[in-house]
Protein backbone atom coordinates (compact mmCIF):
# COMPACT_ATOMS: atom_id res chain seq x y z
CA UNK A 1 0.00 0.00 0.00
CA UNK A 2 1.15 3.61 -0.98
CA UNK A 3 1.89 6.49 1.75
CA UNK A 4 -1.06 7.98 0.67
CA UNK A 5 -3.64 5.12 0.74
CA UNK A 6 -2.49 4.12 4.12
CA UNK A 7 -3.12 7.48 5.21
CA UNK A 8 -6.78 7.97 3.92
CA UNK A 9 -7.58 4.48 5.46
CA UNK A 10 -6.54 5.38 8.85
CA UNK A 11 -8.35 7.36 11.44
CA UNK A 12 -7.98 10.82 11.64
CA UNK A 13 -6.24 10.37 15.37
CA UNK A 14 -3.89 8.09 14.37
CA UNK A 15 -2.42 9.35 10.75
CA UNK A 16 1.07 9.76 12.37
CA UNK A 17 1.00 5.94 13.17
CA UNK A 18 -0.08 5.49 10.56
CA UNK A 19 2.99 7.15 8.65
CA UNK A 20 5.14 5.52 11.37
CA UNK A 21 4.41 2.11 10.16
CA UNK A 22 5.00 3.32 6.05
CA UNK A 23 7.98 4.88 6.39
CA UNK A 24 9.73 2.12 8.20
CA UNK A 25 8.64 -0.28 6.29
CA UNK A 26 10.19 1.82 3.02
CA UNK A 27 13.19 3.54 4.51
CA UNK A 28 13.58 1.95 7.60
CA UNK A 29 12.79 5.16 9.44
CA UNK A 30 13.62 4.61 13.19
CA UNK A 31 11.35 7.74 14.42
CA UNK A 32 9.26 10.13 12.74
CA UNK A 33 7.46 12.92 14.92
CA UNK A 34 5.48 16.05 13.97
CA UNK A 35 6.14 19.63 14.71
CA UNK A 36 2.83 21.58 14.49
CA UNK A 37 2.59 25.81 14.06
CA UNK A 38 0.83 27.02 17.29
CA UNK A 39 -2.18 29.63 16.90
CA UNK A 40 0.26 32.53 17.80
CA UNK A 41 2.73 31.18 15.11
CA UNK A 42 5.72 31.49 17.79
CA UNK A 43 6.81 27.57 18.34
CA UNK A 44 6.48 24.30 16.51
CA UNK A 45 5.00 21.90 19.19
CA UNK A 46 5.16 17.82 18.51
CA UNK A 47 2.23 15.96 18.33
CA UNK A 48 1.92 13.27 20.95
CA UNK A 49 3.30 10.49 21.36
CA UNK A 50 6.95 11.06 20.46
CA UNK A 51 8.57 8.67 19.45
CA UNK A 52 12.63 10.13 19.14
CA UNK A 53 14.29 8.93 21.79
CA UNK A 54 15.54 11.93 23.11
CA UNK A 55 12.06 13.15 23.00
CA UNK A 56 10.83 16.38 20.92
CA UNK A 57 10.78 19.72 23.25
CA UNK A 58 8.86 22.50 21.42
CA UNK A 59 11.22 24.43 19.08
CA UNK A 60 11.00 28.20 18.33
CA UNK A 61 9.92 29.01 15.41
CA UNK A 62 12.77 31.60 14.23
CA UNK A 63 15.43 28.79 15.61
CA UNK A 64 16.89 25.39 15.03
CA UNK A 65 16.31 23.07 12.05
CA UNK A 66 12.77 22.73 12.28
CA UNK A 67 12.40 27.13 12.66
CA UNK A 68 15.08 27.07 9.77
CA UNK A 69 12.49 24.58 7.51
CA UNK A 70 9.40 26.37 8.23
CA UNK A 71 10.66 29.67 6.80
CA UNK A 72 12.66 28.54 4.17
CA UNK A 73 10.23 25.80 3.08
CA UNK A 74 12.92 23.80 1.73
CA UNK A 75 14.00 20.23 3.41
CA UNK A 76 17.15 19.98 5.18
CA UNK A 77 19.18 16.78 6.14
CA UNK A 78 21.75 16.55 8.48
CA UNK A 79 24.09 13.93 10.06
CA UNK A 80 23.04 12.73 13.24
CA UNK A 81 26.21 11.49 15.81
CA UNK A 82 26.46 7.95 14.90
CA UNK A 83 25.13 5.96 12.07
CA UNK A 84 21.70 8.00 11.43
CA UNK A 85 20.51 10.91 9.94
CA UNK A 86 17.75 13.72 10.48
CA UNK A 87 15.81 14.73 7.80
CA UNK A 88 13.02 18.03 8.33
CA UNK A 89 10.45 18.86 5.96
CA UNK A 90 7.62 21.62 5.43
CA UNK A 91 4.38 20.48 6.00
CA UNK A 92 2.49 23.14 3.85
CA UNK A 93 -0.98 23.04 2.13
CA UNK A 94 -1.37 25.35 -0.92
CA UNK A 95 0.90 27.95 0.86
CA UNK A 96 -0.62 27.37 4.30
CA UNK A 97 2.42 26.55 6.64
CA UNK A 98 1.06 23.68 9.32
CA UNK A 99 4.27 22.70 10.46
CA UNK A 100 7.14 20.56 10.09
CA UNK A 101 7.70 16.72 9.47
CA UNK A 102 10.71 15.12 11.45
CA UNK A 103 12.19 11.77 9.97
CA UNK A 104 15.03 9.67 11.59
CA UNK A 105 17.14 7.26 8.84
CA UNK A 106 19.97 4.90 8.77
CA UNK A 107 22.84 7.04 7.36
CA UNK A 108 23.08 5.15 4.25
CA UNK A 109 19.40 5.76 3.67
CA UNK A 110 19.73 9.81 4.03
CA UNK A 111 20.30 10.49 0.43
CA UNK A 112 18.52 13.17 -1.95
CA UNK A 113 16.76 11.03 -3.39
CA UNK A 114 15.36 9.69 -0.33
CA UNK A 115 15.08 13.89 1.13
CA UNK A 116 13.28 14.68 -2.21
CA UNK A 117 10.38 11.35 -1.95
CA UNK A 118 10.16 12.81 2.10
CA UNK A 119 9.19 15.65 0.98
CA UNK A 120 6.34 14.40 -0.95
CA UNK A 121 5.27 12.55 1.69
CA UNK A 122 5.17 15.60 3.86
CA UNK A 123 2.99 17.36 0.99
CA UNK A 124 0.86 14.38 1.37
CA UNK A 125 0.67 14.43 5.03
CA UNK A 126 -0.67 18.17 4.88
CA UNK A 127 -3.44 17.47 2.79
CA UNK A 128 -4.18 14.64 5.19
CA UNK A 129 -4.33 16.48 8.23
CA UNK A 130 -7.11 19.73 6.96
CA UNK A 131 -9.54 16.36 6.24
CA UNK A 132 -8.71 14.95 10.20
CA UNK A 133 -9.40 18.44 11.65
CA UNK A 134 -12.53 18.13 10.80
CA UNK A 135 -12.86 14.63 12.78
CA UNK A 136 -10.66 15.10 15.76
CA UNK A 137 -9.73 17.55 18.38
CA UNK A 138 -5.84 15.91 18.41
CA UNK A 139 -3.68 18.64 16.11
CA UNK A 140 -6.06 21.77 17.23
CA UNK A 141 -4.88 21.00 20.98
CA UNK A 142 -1.39 20.47 19.97
CA UNK A 143 -1.37 23.70 18.53
CA UNK A 144 -2.30 25.96 21.69
CA UNK A 145 -0.02 27.39 24.08
CA UNK A 146 -2.56 28.40 26.28
CA UNK A 147 -6.66 27.78 26.20
CA UNK A 148 -8.56 29.83 23.70
CA UNK A 149 -11.14 32.56 24.47
CA UNK A 150 -14.82 31.82 23.12
CA UNK A 151 -14.66 34.72 20.77
CA UNK A 152 -10.90 33.03 19.08
CA UNK A 153 -12.20 30.12 19.16
CA UNK A 154 -15.16 31.44 16.95
CA UNK A 155 -12.74 32.96 14.55
CA UNK A 156 -10.30 30.14 14.24
CA UNK A 157 -13.44 27.66 13.30
CA UNK A 158 -14.53 30.06 10.79
CA UNK A 159 -12.06 31.56 8.79
CA UNK A 160 -10.05 29.84 6.13
CA UNK A 161 -6.96 29.59 7.24
CA UNK A 162 -3.41 31.82 7.00
CA UNK A 163 -3.16 30.71 3.48
CA UNK A 164 -3.43 30.45 -0.21
CA UNK A 165 -1.32 30.17 -2.80
CA UNK A 166 -1.99 29.28 -7.34
CA UNK A 167 0.50 29.64 -9.92
CA UNK A 168 -0.61 33.31 -10.54
CA UNK A 169 -0.33 34.68 -6.52
CA UNK A 170 0.40 34.21 -2.59
CA UNK A 171 -2.00 34.91 -0.20
CA UNK A 172 -1.00 35.44 3.49
CA UNK A 173 -2.62 36.53 6.32
CA UNK A 174 -1.67 36.78 10.21
CA UNK A 175 -4.11 38.37 13.43
CA UNK A 176 -3.06 39.38 16.72
CA UNK A 177 -4.03 38.65 19.25
CA UNK A 178 -4.26 34.96 18.13
CA UNK A 179 -6.28 33.73 20.87
CA UNK A 180 -8.70 36.32 22.40
CA UNK A 181 -9.21 38.22 19.17
CA UNK A 182 -12.52 37.15 16.97
CA UNK A 183 -13.98 40.37 15.58
CA UNK A 184 -11.71 40.10 12.45
CA UNK A 185 -12.81 38.88 9.13
CA UNK A 186 -11.38 37.57 6.10
CA UNK A 187 -12.04 34.68 3.37
CA UNK A 188 -10.89 34.10 0.12
CA UNK A 189 -12.43 31.52 -2.77
CA UNK A 190 -10.51 30.86 -5.79
CA UNK A 191 -11.19 29.69 -9.15
CA UNK A 192 -9.89 28.96 -12.39
CA UNK A 193 -11.07 32.72 -13.61
CA UNK A 194 -10.58 34.58 -10.41
CA UNK A 195 -9.74 34.98 -7.02
CA UNK A 196 -12.13 36.74 -4.59
CA UNK A 197 -11.81 37.50 -1.19
CA UNK A 198 -12.85 40.01 2.01
CA UNK A 199 -11.13 41.70 4.75
CA UNK A 200 -13.18 43.19 7.71
CA UNK A 201 -12.25 45.30 10.55
CA UNK A 202 -13.90 43.83 14.12
CA UNK A 203 -17.06 45.30 15.22
CA UNK A 204 -15.73 45.07 18.90
CA UNK A 205 -13.64 43.14 21.08
CA UNK A 206 -15.23 39.70 22.32
CA UNK A 207 -17.62 37.63 21.72
CA UNK A 208 -20.54 39.99 20.63
CA UNK A 209 -17.86 40.90 17.60
CA UNK A 210 -17.22 37.61 16.60
CA UNK A 211 -21.18 36.71 16.23
CA UNK A 212 -21.15 39.75 14.02
CA UNK A 213 -18.23 38.66 12.35
CA UNK A 214 -20.01 35.46 11.83
CA UNK A 215 -23.27 36.26 10.29
CA UNK A 216 -21.30 38.54 8.23
CA UNK A 217 -19.41 35.69 6.72
CA UNK A 218 -22.08 33.44 6.27
CA UNK A 219 -23.93 36.19 4.57
CA UNK A 220 -20.96 37.13 2.22
CA UNK A 221 -20.88 33.44 1.19
CA UNK A 222 -23.89 32.29 0.80
CA UNK A 223 -24.21 35.16 -1.94
CA UNK A 224 -20.63 34.31 -3.56
CA UNK A 225 -21.96 30.34 -3.31
CA UNK A 226 -25.18 32.11 -5.49
CA UNK A 227 -22.37 33.13 -8.01
CA UNK A 228 -24.10 36.84 -7.21
CA UNK A 229 -21.44 39.80 -7.89
CA UNK A 230 -19.52 41.78 -5.51
CA UNK A 231 -22.43 44.03 -5.08
CA UNK A 232 -24.90 41.71 -4.57
CA UNK A 233 -22.19 40.22 -1.76
CA UNK A 234 -22.16 43.31 -0.20
CA UNK A 235 -26.15 43.90 -0.55
CA UNK A 236 -26.78 40.99 1.22
CA UNK A 237 -24.39 40.74 3.80
CA UNK A 238 -25.63 44.95 4.40
CA UNK A 239 -29.31 43.36 4.54
CA UNK A 240 -28.20 40.49 7.00
CA UNK A 241 -26.16 42.64 9.68
CA UNK A 242 -28.91 45.50 9.54
CA UNK A 243 -31.40 43.31 9.74
CA UNK A 244 -30.50 41.85 12.82
CA UNK A 245 -28.64 44.60 14.91
CA UNK A 246 -30.67 47.34 13.19
CA UNK A 247 -27.47 49.73 12.53
CA UNK A 248 -25.95 49.19 16.19
CA UNK A 249 -23.13 46.49 14.78
CA UNK A 250 -22.03 47.60 11.56
CA UNK A 251 -18.51 46.23 9.72
CA UNK A 252 -16.29 47.92 7.94
CA UNK A 253 -15.23 45.67 5.13
CA UNK A 254 -13.72 45.89 1.69
CA UNK A 255 -14.61 42.94 -1.01
CA UNK A 256 -12.46 42.54 -4.08
CA UNK A 257 -12.55 40.25 -6.81
CA UNK A 258 -9.02 40.14 -9.08
CA UNK A 259 -8.78 37.91 -12.61
CA UNK A 260 -5.45 35.88 -12.13
CA UNK A 261 -4.67 36.16 -16.06
CA UNK A 262 -4.64 39.96 -15.89
CA UNK A 263 -4.41 41.46 -12.77
CA UNK A 264 -7.82 43.36 -13.49
CA UNK A 265 -9.21 43.87 -9.86
CA UNK A 266 -12.70 45.36 -9.11
CA UNK A 267 -13.27 46.15 -5.47
CA UNK A 268 -16.25 47.54 -2.73
CA UNK A 269 -14.80 49.48 -0.28
CA UNK A 270 -17.58 49.81 2.65
CA UNK A 271 -16.12 51.54 5.06
CA UNK A 272 -13.01 49.48 4.48
CA UNK A 273 -9.33 48.94 6.20
CA UNK A 274 -6.46 50.67 4.50
CA UNK A 275 -5.51 49.01 1.61
CA UNK A 276 -1.61 49.73 0.52
CA UNK A 277 0.33 48.43 -2.60
CA UNK A 278 4.29 47.61 -2.47
CA UNK A 279 5.20 48.17 -6.55
CA UNK A 280 9.07 48.44 -6.93
CA UNK A 281 10.37 50.13 -4.38
CA UNK A 282 7.20 52.85 -3.82
CA UNK A 283 4.66 52.37 -0.50
CA UNK A 284 1.62 54.20 -1.73
CA UNK A 285 -1.70 53.99 -0.02
CA UNK A 286 -4.78 52.83 -2.19
CA UNK A 287 -7.17 55.59 -1.77
CA UNK A 288 -10.81 54.02 -2.76
CA UNK A 289 -14.13 55.47 -2.21
CA UNK A 290 -15.41 55.15 0.78
CA UNK A 291 -19.06 53.69 1.13
CA UNK A 292 -21.16 53.39 3.92
CA UNK A 293 -19.70 49.96 6.37
CA UNK A 294 -22.38 46.83 6.05
CA UNK A 295 -25.37 46.97 8.26
CA UNK A 296 -25.36 50.76 9.22
CA UNK A 297 -28.51 51.43 7.32
CA UNK A 298 -31.36 49.86 5.51
CA UNK A 299 -31.01 49.29 2.04
CA UNK A 300 -27.49 51.19 1.14
CA UNK A 301 -26.60 50.92 -2.44
CA UNK A 302 -22.72 49.74 -3.39
CA UNK A 303 -20.86 50.24 -6.45
CA UNK A 304 -17.38 48.46 -7.60
CA UNK A 305 -14.16 50.51 -8.56
CA UNK A 306 -11.47 49.47 -10.72
CA UNK A 307 -8.13 48.41 -9.37
CA UNK A 308 -5.18 47.22 -11.99
CA UNK A 309 -2.48 45.44 -10.74
CA UNK A 310 1.22 44.81 -12.77
CA UNK A 311 2.93 41.53 -11.87
CA UNK A 312 5.73 41.84 -9.13
CA UNK A 313 2.56 43.68 -7.10
CA UNK A 314 1.98 43.20 -3.40
CA UNK A 315 -1.42 44.06 -1.85
CA UNK A 316 -1.44 44.82 1.75
CA UNK A 317 -4.92 44.81 3.61
CA UNK A 318 -4.55 46.31 7.16
CA UNK A 319 -7.55 45.68 9.42
CA UNK A 320 -7.21 47.41 13.00
CA UNK A 321 -10.67 48.00 13.70
CA UNK A 322 -10.52 51.58 13.57
CA UNK A 323 -10.30 52.02 9.87
CA UNK A 324 -7.03 54.17 10.22
CA UNK A 325 -3.89 53.57 12.52
CA UNK A 326 -3.27 56.16 15.01
CA UNK A 327 -0.50 58.43 14.07
CA UNK A 328 2.94 58.04 15.90
CA UNK A 329 3.17 61.78 16.96
CA UNK A 330 1.86 65.06 17.21
CA UNK A 331 3.16 65.93 13.70
CA UNK A 332 2.91 62.58 11.62
CA UNK A 333 0.10 61.71 9.25
CA UNK A 334 -2.33 59.65 10.62
CA UNK A 335 -1.08 56.64 8.49
CA UNK A 336 2.21 57.43 9.13
CA UNK A 337 2.96 54.22 12.08
CA UNK A 338 1.19 51.63 9.13
CA UNK A 339 2.73 52.97 5.96
CA UNK A 340 6.35 52.22 7.56
CA UNK A 341 5.15 49.13 8.83
CA UNK A 342 4.42 48.41 5.33
CA UNK A 343 7.09 49.85 3.27
CA UNK A 344 9.62 47.49 5.88
CA UNK A 345 8.36 44.17 4.56
CA UNK A 346 9.30 44.87 0.70
CA UNK A 347 11.66 42.62 0.92
CA UNK A 348 10.03 39.84 3.31
CA UNK A 349 8.90 37.09 1.50
CA UNK A 350 4.51 37.18 1.56
CA UNK A 351 4.57 34.81 4.26
CA UNK A 352 6.65 36.57 6.56
CA UNK A 353 5.49 40.22 5.87
CA UNK A 354 1.65 40.19 7.44
CA UNK A 355 3.31 39.51 11.05
CA UNK A 356 5.54 41.71 10.39
CA UNK A 357 3.34 44.48 9.96
CA UNK A 358 0.88 43.18 13.01
CA UNK A 359 4.25 42.96 15.14
CA UNK A 360 5.22 46.91 14.32
CA UNK A 361 1.83 48.07 14.98
CA UNK A 362 1.38 46.15 18.16
CA UNK A 363 4.87 46.90 19.64
CA UNK A 364 6.19 50.32 18.26
CA UNK A 365 3.34 52.32 17.80
CA UNK A 366 1.33 54.58 20.63
CA UNK A 367 -2.09 54.20 21.36
CA UNK A 368 -1.65 50.79 19.62
CA UNK A 369 -5.03 48.82 18.50
CA UNK A 370 -5.71 45.85 20.72
CA UNK A 371 -6.11 43.74 17.35
CA UNK A 372 -4.55 43.80 13.79
CA UNK A 373 -5.34 41.36 10.86
CA UNK A 374 -2.90 42.02 7.95
CA UNK A 375 -3.44 39.82 4.69
CA UNK A 376 -0.58 40.52 2.24
CA UNK A 377 -1.43 39.32 -1.23
CA UNK A 378 1.12 39.16 -3.64
CA UNK A 379 0.25 39.21 -7.50
CA UNK A 380 3.12 37.59 -9.66
CA UNK A 381 1.21 37.59 -13.14
CA UNK A 382 -0.31 34.99 -15.36
CA UNK A 383 1.73 31.77 -15.15
CA UNK A 384 0.66 28.78 -17.72
CA UNK A 385 1.50 25.32 -16.97
CA UNK A 386 -0.75 22.34 -18.02
CA UNK A 387 -3.48 21.23 -15.84
CA UNK A 388 -2.33 20.11 -12.38
CA UNK A 389 0.79 22.25 -12.19
CA UNK A 390 2.48 23.44 -8.93
CA UNK A 391 2.93 26.72 -8.66
CA UNK A 392 5.88 27.89 -11.21
CA UNK A 393 4.17 25.91 -13.89
CA UNK A 394 5.56 23.02 -13.21
CA UNK A 395 3.48 19.63 -13.10
CA UNK A 396 2.72 18.79 -9.72
CA UNK A 397 4.40 16.02 -7.42
CA UNK A 398 2.63 12.65 -6.83
CA UNK A 399 3.11 10.89 -3.78
CA UNK A 400 5.38 8.11 -3.62
CA UNK A 401 4.59 4.67 -4.10
CA UNK A 402 6.66 1.69 -2.33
Amino acid sequence: MTVEGALRGAAPHLLLDSLRTSLAHLYAAACVDLLLIDYGRTTLRPVEPVQAPAGMPHSPVDAGPAGRVFHTQQPYLFRDVGPTATVCLPVTVRGDRLGVLVVGLPADRATPETTASLARVAETLGHALRVADRHTDLYRRTRRTRPLSVAGEMQWDALPGRACAGPAFDLHAHWEPAYTSGGHLLDWSVTEGELQLVVADGAGPGTPAALVSALALTAVRNARRAGLDLVAQASLTDQALYGQYRGRHALAALLLRLDPADGRAEAVDAGSPTLWRIRGAGTERIELDRQLPLGMFEDTVYTTQRLDLLPGDRLVFVADGTGDPPSGGRHEAPDGPVARAVAATGRLSGADAPAAVVRALRETSPGAPEGVLVLCLDWHGHRPGPPGAGRDGEPAASPPSP
